[in-house]
């Protein structure tokens, strides 16, 4: 409930985050029964089971406190279990590269979602190296005239160079400044772009 506060409790049950909780658990043999955390107590040891049950809830807390490194593999995680979770299996695809043109992969797409209406490209930035890349993929589409729709996801749009930002904005077709408050937008998007209902 603590770490709810600070992070939706969807980011929690996956990814890096989800990794992180279920090691704590298991290396203190504290067991987590749908949200209730519960430790067995041997031949009277109290203390001994007590001390564990605190190193397994300071463990867990460090989740709030990552590294910036390891929040941005949670970031791309948090976005791929996003998609998965509302697009059909058959419709997504990850890290996707065009096999006419691109058959060694050096332009990918983070996440495509095959729709109706055409393919939807998204990808997933959280520096300015990301977003150059998504941005030279993207020329390089509409290069070899790949008929797509995209979709720009930032970590925090707020740190990225202004430059590079207005550059990205004239090939991107739609940008979401963040992801944890734009979920339903984003979704809202997809099926409105794709002609699809999600699930």
């Amino acid at each position: 409930m603590h770490l709810t506060y600070d992070l939706d409790e969807k980011d929690l049950r996956g990814g890096g985050r989800q990794k992180i909780i279920s090691n704590a658990l298991s290396a203190f043999t504290v067991e987590e029964r749908d949200g209730e955390l519960v430790i067995a107590i041997e031949d009277n040891r109290y203390g001994d089971a007590l001390y564990s049950f605190i190193q397994a809830l300071i463990r867990i807390s460090d989740v709030s406190y990552l590294s910036r490194e390891r929040i941005r593999t949670t970031f791309f995680e948090d976005v791929k279990g996003f998609i998965a979770e509302h697009i059909p299996a058959q419709n997504f695809r990850q890290n996707w590269n065009d096999p006419t043109h691109d058959p060694d992969c050096k332009y990918p797409v983070d996440f495509v979602i095959e729709s109706g209406a055409g393919p939807i490209f998204i990808y997933a930035m959280s520096n300015d190296d990301r977003v150059k890349e998504a941005m030279i993929n993207l020329l390089t589409f509409e290069k070899w005239g790949i008929r797509h729709r995209s979709i720009g996801i930032f970590e925090n749009q707020e740190e990225i160079n202004r430059k590079t930002l207005a550059k990205f904005s004239d090939v991107c077709e739609k940008q979401f400044s963040s992801f944890p408050g734009n979920r339903d937008r984003i979704l809202k998007y997809i099926q409105e772009t794709g002609k699809f209902a999600t699930v």
